[in-house]
């Protein structure tokens, strides 16, 4: 893929990310998929997801860092869609859970320095976009 083309689909993948902020994140239990609704943050396309240290999902990706993150079909035409595969890694850089922290959080924890709050720092491997507009295209790190 060339450079332009690149900055173009990351440009996309970005507006997608910043329209759509629900997204059905999966990880795998026993050897089978777990799906479950988040709310999804990103800078660029480093995509983030907050949650407690104390769910299941954090012990499953301890078991096993493999994620599907799935959003943007909300049945409104243009539609994009964002299928994202890769890895999870938990975090509790203090600097991440700070930029990261808004008021909706509230709701889970006491604020950006309660321990219970981590980050999911998604680490792409692939991101797939499709759109009306055109076909489905893959993005890859490198």
């Amino acid at each position: 893929m060339a450079i332009m083309e690149k900055q173009q689909l990351e440009a996309r993948i970005a507006e997608a990310l910043d329209k759509h902020r629900i997204g059905a994140f999966a990880t795998v239990e026993g050897g089978r998929p777990k799906i479950r609704y988040m709310a999804v943050f990103h800078e660029g396309l480093n995509i983030y997801l907050a949650t407690d240290r104390k769910t299941h999902k954090v012990e499953e990706l301890r078991t096993n860092p493999a994620i599907s993150l799935l959003l943007g079909y909300d049945g409104e035409q243009p539609s994009q869609i964002v299928e994202i595969e890769g890895t999870a890694d938990i975090t509790k850089d203090n600097a991440l859970r700070g930029r990261l922290w808004n008021e909706r959080l509230r709701r889970w924890f006491n604020g950006p320095d309660d321990p219970d709050y981590v980050i999911l720092a998604i680490a792409p491997a692939e991101i797939h976009y499709f759109d009306e507009a055109s076909k489905q295209q893959v993005w890859k790190p490198k």
